[in-house]
C-alpha cells in the first residue's frame, strides 16, 4: 500500500522553506502549491499516530492521505489569522474518522476482547490505576464504544490529540463550552463505568487541561 509520504512525495519538496506559522505555509501555497508539503511534514507524523489509534493501522494511512488531500483543496478557506493548523487538520481528519465508526468501535471491542493494547497505552500509563494496566485497558475500550460519537470526538482530541478546548471547538466547529459539556458527560460516564480511575486524565489532568482549554 502507498503510504501518505510516498502519496506526498514531490521532486519540488527541496524547494520548500519551512519558515513561518502554518497560515504562513497555508498562504504560500495558494502561489506555490508545492509549499503545502511543509505542512504534511510537520502535522503528518502525529497525526497518523491520532487516527492510528483510533482505527488501526489498516485504514489510518489513507485517512491521514485523504485529510491532506482535503485540506490541500480547501486551503483557499482557510482563516489566516489561525497561525496553527492542527485544529483544523483534527478537524478534518474527525470527520473522515466518522466515516469509519463501525471500524473504530470493532477495535475498542477486539481489545476489550484481547486486552491487546495499542490504542489506549496513553491512558492506562497515566491513570491512577486501580486494577492492572491490562484489565484498565480492556475496561476503557469498552467504555468508548459506548461512549456517544460526540462525546468520543471530544474526549480524544484533547486526550489524545493534545488539542486545548478551544482548539477541539474549532476541530469540531462548535462553542468551546459545547466541548466542555461534552467532555464532561464523557468522563462521568467513563468514572461511572470504570469505577474511581479517570482515563480523561491522559494528556488532560483537571489543572493542565484547564489552563490549556482557556488558551486561545
Amino acid at each position: 500500500m502507498t503510504g501518505p509520504q510516498d502519496r506526498w512525495a514531490s521532486s519540488r519538496v527541496e524547494l520548500c522553506t519551512e519558515d513561518g506559522d502554518d497560515a504562513a505555509v497555508i498562504v504560500r501555497s495558494r502561489q506555490d502549491p508545492g509549499q503545502f508539503a511543509v505542512l504534511f511534514r510537520r502535522h503528518a507524523p502525529e497525526l497518523q499516530r491520532y487516527v492510528e489509534r483510533r482505527l488501526g493501522l489498516a485504514v489510518a494511512e489513507d485517512v491521514v492521505a485523504e485529510t491532506f488531500l482535503v485540506a490541500f483543496r480547501q486551503r483557499d478557506g482557510y482563516q489566516v489569522s489561525r497561525g496553527d493548523a492542527r485544529p483544523w487538520l483534527y478537524g478534518i481528519a474527525t470527520n473522515l474518522i466518522g466515516r469509519h465508526r463501525r471500524s473504530e468501535i470493532r477495535q475498542y471491542r477486539a481489545l476489550a476482547r484481547t486486552g491487546v493494547d495499542p490504542v489506549t497505552e496513553s491512558f492506562a500509563d497515566r491513570i491512577d490505576a486501580i486494577v492492572s494496566a491490562s484489565a484498565t485497558a480492556t475496561k476503557l475500550a469498552q467504555a468508548l464504544a459506548r461512549l456517544p460519537a460526540g462525546q468520543r470526538d471530544a474526549l480524544l482530541l484533547v486526550a489524545w490529540g493534545d488539542l486545548s478546548y478551544t482548539e477541539a471547538a474549532v476541530a469540531l466547529g462548535v462553542p468551546v463550552g459545547t466541548v466542555r459539556s461534552r467532555l464532561s458527560r464523557a468522563r462521568g460516564a467513563l468514572r461511572r463505568w470504570l469505577g474511581d480511575a479517570d482515563p480523561s486524565a491522559a494528556g488532560s489532568s483537571d489543572t493542565g487541561s484547564a489552563a490549556k482549554g482557556e488558551r486561545s
